[in-house]
């Protein structure tokens, strides 16, 4: 029996990844930009040889969807596995638009491989993670951190890549609500790519919006950033609502935050927003505004939370 644990992250995309070209290896239709956010984190734990598979997640013993997808993954680290425990807790909201299964896998595939015995390096266990939860693979990172499409078909060269872990940012979360969503974002995703009209257009539009995020990243021009980060939430948001039937992950509350964040910035703060599979709000901005961001939506009685770049996953003792 063997025992390891490990911490990670969430990251919230900047750039969107929206659908896969291959749902199997989780390859994404669209190259990506995400910021890897803390204090929000995931602690897993795995024992590698238990009497029976058992997938404890927030303190509750899963046996659906949720804890067979631990186990099917655990089977990706080694075939011939013995019988695993797995406990994994989040400190922040799970499966509500805050990237919890990012931080979910890659602390998993930390975890699993090392109570196994194996020993990955960064990019090997961010293509592992990928396979979890595509979105895992960039919080195998800190920081800023760009997923490109990769141009091979066993998919070992799609995997998050670091771009920055320097930068001062902020990014300010309103939670409109904390419950999980009632459309998973890997079924979200499919129904989008088989019945939304504006998808093929989305997919044409991403790469040039990621080489946009590039340059505003290599140039720390945090209005540029914002501008193309909004550009894509938008379009990502405008595949879902024309899918069949429609994805409304946005609740009232969610576009009244959007509103006050668009006065705001009208007003002369830099602050910018971005959503994704869930109703809840994360505004990007300079730490020095995020008193004025929170002061913006205060009234609504929102609870916010002030997020700020998150270093990579890492084991920690058990």
């Amino acid at each position: 029996m063997s025992v390891a644990a490990a911490i990670a992250h969430p990251n919230i995309a900047l750039v969107k990844y929206w659908g896969k070209r291959d749902p199997i290896l989780n390859l994404p239709a669209t190259p990506s930009v995400s910021l890897t956010v803390a204090p929000f984190t995931t602690r897993t734990t795995v024992q590698w040889g238990a009497e029976r598979d058992e997938v404890v997640l927030n303190g509750s013993s899963r046996t659906d969807g949720a804890g067979q997808r631990v186990l099917r993954f655990l089977d990706l680290v080694d075939p011939h596995r013995p019988p695993c425990l797995v406990r994994s807790e989040n400190d922040f909201p799970t499966a509500a638009g805050l990237a919890s299964s990012s931080s979910a896998f890659a602390a998993l595939a930390l975890a699993a491989t090392k109570a196994a015995g194996q020993s990955l390096d960064p990019a090997a266990l961010s293509v592992l993670a990928r396979r979890g939860s595509g979105s895992a693979c960039r919080s195998i990172w800190g920081g800023l951190v760009h997923w490109p499409l990769g141009e091979r078909v066993d998919g070992l060269d799609s995997h998050g890549a670091p771009l920055r872990s320097d930068w001062d940012l902020a990014m300010v979360a309103a939670i409109v609500a904390d419950e999980e969503k009632d459309t998973s974002s890997r079924d979200g995703m499919t129904r989008t790519q088989e019945t939304s009209p504006l998808y093929e257009a989305w997919v044409a539009n991403a790469p040039d919006d990621c080489e946009a995020a590039l340059r505003a990243i290599e140039a720390r021009d945090l209005e540029a950033l914002g501008t193309v980060m909004e550009r894509s939430t938008f379009q990502m948001h405008a595949t879902m609502e024309s899918a069949d039937p429609p994805l409304r992950y946005l609740k009232p509350p969610s576009f009244e935050v959007v509103h006050r964040i668009e006065a705001l910035r009208a007003a002369g703060v830099g602050a910018w927003v971005t959503m994704d599979a869930g109703p809840n709000v994360k505004v990007l901005c300079d730490p020095t505004d995020v008193p004025g961001v929170v002061d913006a939506i205060a009234d609504l009685g929102i609870a916010t939370h002030v997020l700020r770049p998150g270093g990579p996953a890492q084991w920690i003792e058990p």
